[in-house]
């Protein structure tokens, strides 16, 4: 892969450290030179080629820094492993239980018993978003996802029925090397908002609090048919979380779970309702701590932008989504975004709706048919076509709970396409948003009700950029009161698909981004990660990418049928910097892979032995990145000032 520079913009540079080291004295200045970092550099990897390799998580990559006096400083990267899903790490109720066990509404293990007889807990094998808090009163700590459950002990299918969970991590931090190991993992407590549904990615906000997900919203549709799938998912759930399946109700997820740790390393959790119901991938909050930006995993979705009331406050606000007016199709394809307003509202106001016990037939009217009065829309809960009309006095209600539909029938673009991460580039006001896919609604259709969207197709995905502006009108023309809102989006990084698999049984270029999932930026490295949730790419890998060189390094590789997950890059803490990445779901679906450049057998062989298949999931970090110690292990001092 290539090798990774940054522009010399100034003269000093920060590497993950909002701290200075102090300058020469004039006196040694003027005897030695001035000596600063010039730039630095990713020296990418090469990918998998044996069954070995192919079973690890692992990175020989490494970073160069480069003195403006000549000098190189080499900085081998390495993987470290935190924990398993599956290792008995959690202390709960005095006992140790796996990682990636559920715990139920009343703080108890939820069990497996699939297999008749032996009983077992349940186990995700899905890790994902972690949140490397800023240190609370000197102390580390961490906040990760178990997403869902694949399989179940008697290897059916898990995934959805299954209640999620997020643990905390209390972690010692290695004085001298910044190496992290877990002290202590807490399951925590979501009975205060009736459980945790799919969490997908998350984010940490400005104010050093976790925001979650709540993905794939159960569709409150087809829960009112009694044999449907969707109210056999939910009653599971309810069974196994409250012990009672007539407590089950859609409305009480898809939102944004914004967990806070105190000053004794205690967490609590709020959903915040007034953000709007869709398939959250993540939030990603803005400098101005009000305005944040969403991914909305699926087909047929919806791109949302919320304005919080109050800084820091996510409890009132007004939520916005996305008319797309394509302009060219050039590196994925390019458009401006027109914001249409839903409405404003607070969190105890449609708390209030949902505990009334409304149903979707109470929201709207439905026809099979076109029908005066009615308008013809697609969405991602759904899947298909459907004719709706909304009931008078039921606007904030469609608005909060029914977001994607009560965009669609505003006139809102719902073709996006598996739209995921969302990440900030704060000092060039730029949003990066993952779409992992770029088909279905996003390419040409004279089938579907709107076709705004008339992009290429392209299977391996597409990262995008957004250009965030002030000054902006919604479509009634009402000023947007946010210095933050997105005016267009571009194509940054097209995958290539490839017309037939290579011998490893890639169908992506594995020399490009397949699939993008996970992003997260680094204001210090101006570098854009990017990890990968790829079937195109039989090993998925995390991805460097330079916004100013334009050049792209591959610096971590992940086991045989595995997505990376849990992508997040915290650029100071307590002088080191990490790149927190975890796996999930290893081994998945090789079955289906053409793969002749190693025996297929053998590999799934070696999986099976070394991790397991579908049955646990890694959390931890690339290490290795340049601290503050490290800087100073020169000859000579050095000035490294935050870059700006």
């Amino acid at each position: 892969m290539g090798k990774q520079f940054l522009s010399k913009k100034v003269t000093t540079i920060a590497l993950g450290l909002a701290l200075t080291i102090p300058a020469l004295t004039p006196a040694a200045a003027a005897g030695n030179g001035h000596v600063t970092i010039d730039s630095v550099k990713f020296n990418g990897m090469e990918a998998p080629k044996t069954i070995d390799k192919m079973v690890q998580t692992y990175t020989n990559a490494s970073m160069d820094v480069k003195y403006s006096n000549g000098e190189v400083k080499n900085f081998p990267l390495s993987y470290k492993r935190l924990f398993k899903s599956e290792d008995k790490v959690a202390i709960n109720k005095g006992k140790l239980i796996p990682a990636g066990t559920p715990i139920d509404v009343n703080g108890d293990p939820i069990m497996d018993t699939s297999v008749e007889g032996n009983p077992t807990y349940y186990v995700s094998d899905a890790p994902d978003s972690n949140s490397l808090l800023n240190p609370i009163h000197g102390q580390q700590y961490m906040v990760t996802h178990y997403e869902y459950q694949t399989i179940d002990a008697a290897g059916k299918s898990a995934y959805g029925i299954v209640p999620a969970s997020m643990s905390l991590s209390k972690l010692d931090q290695d004085e001298k090397t910044g190496e992290l190991t877990p002290k202590e993992v807490k399951k925590i407590d979501f009975s205060s908002v009736n459980g945790l549904w799919i969490p997908c990615n998350g984010s940490l906000s400005p104010w050093n609090t976790h925001l979650g997900s709540e993905e794939y919203e159960p569709d409150a549709r087809s829960f009112e048919l009694p044999t449907s799938s969707t109210r056999t998912q939910v009653e599971s759930f309810a069974k196994l979380y409250f012990g009672d399946k007539s407590k089950a109700n859609p409305y009480f997820y898809g939102f944004i779970p914004e967990i806070k740790v105190d000053k004794h390393g205690e967490a609590s959790v709020a959903k915040h309702y007034s953000i709007g119901r869709f398939s959250h991938e993540l939030m990603k909050m803005m400098p101005d701590q009000r305005t944040a930006f969403f991914g909305d995993d699926g087909s047929y979705t919806t791109m949302f932008m919320y304005v919080a009331d109050e800084a820091k406050d996510l409890t009132a606000g007004t939520l916005y989504a996305a008319k797309f007016h394509q302009t060219g199709t050039e590196n994925g394809g390019a458009g401006n975004l027109e914001w249409i307003k839903l409405g404003h509202s607070t969190d105890k106001e449609v708390k209030q709706i949902i505990d009334s016990g409304i149903k979707f037939s109470d929201i709207f009217e439905t026809s099979d048919v076109p029908k005066e009065g009615f308008k013809a829309i697609k969405q991602y809960s759904y899947g298909k076509t459907e004719y709706l009309k909304l009931k008078p006095g039921m606007e904030k209600a469609a608005a909060f709970l029914e977001s994607r539909r009560y965009a669609a029938l505003l006139g809102a673009t719902s073709e996006f396409n598996k739209m995921e991460g969302v990440t900030l580039n704060e000092k060039d006001n730029k949003v990066y948003i993952a779409i992992s896919d770029q088909s279905n609604g996003m390419i040409e259709s004279s089938t579907d009700p709107v076709d705004d969207m008339k992009l290429p197709k392209i299977k391996s995905g597409v990262t995008y950029q957004l250009d965030l502006t002030d000054g902006q009108k919604d479509s009634s023309g009402q000023k947007i009161n946010s210095k933050y809102v997105a005016a267009s989006m571009s194509g940054l990084i097209a995958g290539k698909d490839m017309p037939s698999a290579d011998p490893y049984g890639n169908t992506a270029d594995v020399n490009s981004v397949a699939n993008t999932d996970n992003l997260s930026y680094s204001e210090a490295l101006r570098t854009l990660f990017i990890g990968e949730d790829s079937g195109m790419h039989t090993n998925n890998f995390v991805w460097a990418y330079n916004v100013d060189t334009k050049e792209l390094s591959r610096i971590l590789s992940v086991p045989a049928g595995a997505e990376s997950t849990g992508l997040f890059a915290a650029d100071n803490r307590n002088g080191f910097s990490y790149i927190m990445s975890n796996f999930q779901h290893p081994g998945d679906e090789l079955d289906g892979k053409s793969i002749t450049a190693v025996d297929k057998n053998e590999l799934k062989l070696a999986m099976e032995k070394e991790i397991g298949i579908d049955r646990t999931g890694g959390v931890g970090y690339i290490s290795g990145l340049p601290s503050l110690k490290d800087l100073q292990n020169t000859n000579r001092d050095v000035k490294c000032d935050l870059y700006k």
